[in-house]
């Protein structure tokens, strides 16, 4: 997982991202990717739910341009 941290407490899951964060390109290279679990991912303690997730955001036009 990238920037990503889940946990769980009773029946609450938490999951934090630090959204200052950056990991480059997506494999399209129209996004910047901020955090990701790369596929799916078992809850903590719980192998029977997964959770899958992806956080990021579009290209600045300077970035664009460079």
């Amino acid at each position: 997982m990238k920037n990503v941290e889940m946990t769980v407490e009773g029946n609450i899951l938490t999951i934090k991202v630090d959204l200052t964060e950056e990991f480059g390109f997506s494999s399209s290279g129209k996004t910047i990717i901020i955090a990701s679990t790369e596929g799916n991912v078992s809850v903590p303690g719980d192998e029977d739910k997964k959770v899958g997730l992806n956080v990021y955001r579009k290209k600045h036009i300077e970035a664009v341009e460079k």
